[in-house]
């Protein structure tokens, strides 16, 4: 892999993290209801679990994608339950910071695993790895240290991306502090939180 398709991959990569996305609208809703940190575990998550499908488009293993189907449909259910459940609990959360601080401590697991299982969800992610990767590298010679530099590049420019919008979404919350002001950002971001379950539940893949 060249300088100019490391510099084009980073490129193509930050422009496609950019783009709405159900990923970039639960980062956004966890920053904005819990803090920069949930945003940023959020983003995290959806980054290792790009990761995963990265190492498998790398190493040509599509037809155990395919023979994972209805492992991945597993998953997509699970994730869609457990952002559901997630924006559930927003919507029951009290409007005092002090509810919302001890939420917050108390989830941090579960902001990182809505991340990671969202994107593990996400059926046509390796197809999409696939037919993307050839465009920039060829798998077929890539070596261990391309594989890595390939991974530190999606690490930076996905985990980048997603990152600033959970900054975003911390500063503009943080803006108006107040109690009601909390208790509206839960309901917005629970809403969203379960828009994007009901998303992934009836997401469907040719």
């Amino acid at each position: 892999m060249t300088f100019s398709s490391a510099i084009a991959l980073f490129s193509a990569m930050v422009i496609l993290a950019l783009l709405p996305s159900l990923s970039v609208m639960t980062v956004l809703a966890r920053s904005a209801s819990l803090g920069f940190r949930h945003g940023a575990l959020t983003s995290l998550g959806i980054v290792m679990g790009d990761i995963c499908y990265i190492f498998l488009a790398i190493y040509g293993l599509a037809v155990l994608a395919e023979r994972m189907a209805v492992f991945q449909i597993v998953i997509q259910y699970l994730g869609a339950a457990y952002l559901i459940g997630l924006g559930l609990s927003l919507w029951r959360s009290k409007s005092a910071a002090l509810d919302i601080e001890k939420v917050a401590d108390a989830s941090l697991t579960s902001s990182f695993l809505a991340g990671f299982l969202l994107t593990l969800g996400d059926q046509k992610a390796i197809l999409f790895y696939l037919s993307f990767f050839p465009a920039f590298v060829d798998l077929s010679t890539l070596s261990l240290l391309e594989t890595v530099g390939i991974v530190a590049i999606a690490i930076t420019a996905v985990g980048g991306v997603k990152l600033a919008y959970a900054l975003i979404a911390d500063r503009a919350s943080s803006l108006l502090p107040s109690a009601q002001t909390s208790r509206a950002v839960s309901l917005v971001a629970g809403t969203v939180m379960v828009g994007v379950g009901i998303a992934v539940l009836f997401r469907r893949y040719p």
